[in-house]
């Protein structure tokens, strides 16, 4: 099977290419390389790997990618409220109008598994969501992820993931996601400060999210034209929760704010039933996560790899 990947040098693109390829799939990443493509190089060694360094707006680009693939799982994106908010114009093209464009160009047979968000949810009263909850995104990336989801489940033949907040180490790091900024700071600062500490998340490992991907590719007939939450209900978490649970593994200094607030509003947990029924079930837990972040970021914490996350 020909499988594209967009964003696939990205913080969970780098971790899918290698499962794809394990499971037999010749793998094409398109990507700009917006920070850098280091996560790709042990993957040029396997004659079935495939890049194209370009931009997924771009309509000869993304026409030349999509042509004999038999698959699509569209990663690329400007991700969560702080990147969106600082340059919302390329949030809007990149996250929108680049899967606008992709589907345009797919042909009917062509099927996607697309990317997205528990963020799309935004405040919801009874603090419990399915996938029938109703959408109310409140950011530039809650809004631009949902405006994705209705014109490809409009469009038809796709699988939609609204993933839980990513967390845990990967060949192209990200220190913006709560548990690893939590341990990051704990290692770095010996210091977290935390605000609207009650607040609950739902979280889920980044190999885990790449096992997701792998798994709608190999299931897709029995899971297309849906949504499926991509998590697990035991790491719906509150933030003071995370905090000492990494206390318990690493000691710092642990200090609650009362001024802060998430715009997204997340403060509720989330149903991961429909795609445990489906088949598929997370594998590592937020204490596995955290003790793989501090092994792990003590080793790379002061490298200059940092200074473009």
């Amino acid at each position: 099977m020909k499988v594209l990947l967009t964003g696939g040098a990205g913080y969970i693109g780098s971790m899918v290419i290698p499962l794809l390829l394990e499971s037999g799939c010749a793998v094409t990443v398109l990507d700009s390389l917006r920070f850098n493509g280091l996560s790709l190089l042990p993957y040029f060694m396997n004659p079935r790997f495939n890049f194209i360094k370009g931009d997924v707006r771009d309509e000869q680009t993304v026409k030349d990618a999509i042509k004999d693939v038999d698959i699509i799982i569209h990663l690329a994106a400007i991700v969560g409220f702080p990147a969106c908010k600082k340059e919302p114009k390329l949030a809007q093209e990149v996250n929108f109008e680049s899967t606008k464009l992709i589907n345009k160009l797919r042909s009917p047979s062509q099927p996607i598994i697309f990317a997205s968000t528990n963020s799309n949810y935004g405040h919801v009263a009874d603090g419990f969501c399915t996938e029938e909850t109703p959408l109310n995104p409140l950011t530039i990336y809650g809004v631009t992820k949902t405006n994705s989801e209705k014109l490809l489940l409009e469009s038809g033949n796709v699988i939609v993931y609204r993933f839980a907040t990513a967390f845990g180490l990967s060949a192209r790091l990200r220190l913006d996601l709560l548990i690893n900024d939590f341990v990051y700071q704990a290692i770095k600062n010996n210091n977290i400060i935390i605000y609207e500490k009650e607040f609950k998340r739902s979280f889920v490992h980044v190999r885990d999210i790449a096992r997701a991907l792998v798994f709608a590719v190999d299931h897709y007939d029995s899971m297309k034209n849906d949504v499926f939450n991509v998590g697990s209900e035991n790491m719906n978490m509150s933030k003071k929760d995370v905090a000492l649970l990494i206390k318990k593994k690493y000691d710092y200094i642990l200090e609650f704010a009362d001024n802060g607030e998430d715009p997204d509003k997340r403060n509720y947990e989330v149903s991961y039933e429909k795609i445990r029924k489906a088949g598929f079930h997370t594998t590592i837990s937020i204490e596995d996560g955290v003790n793989e972040l501090i092994r792990g970021l003590q080793v790379v914490e002061t490298q200059s790899m940092f200074a473009n996350v």
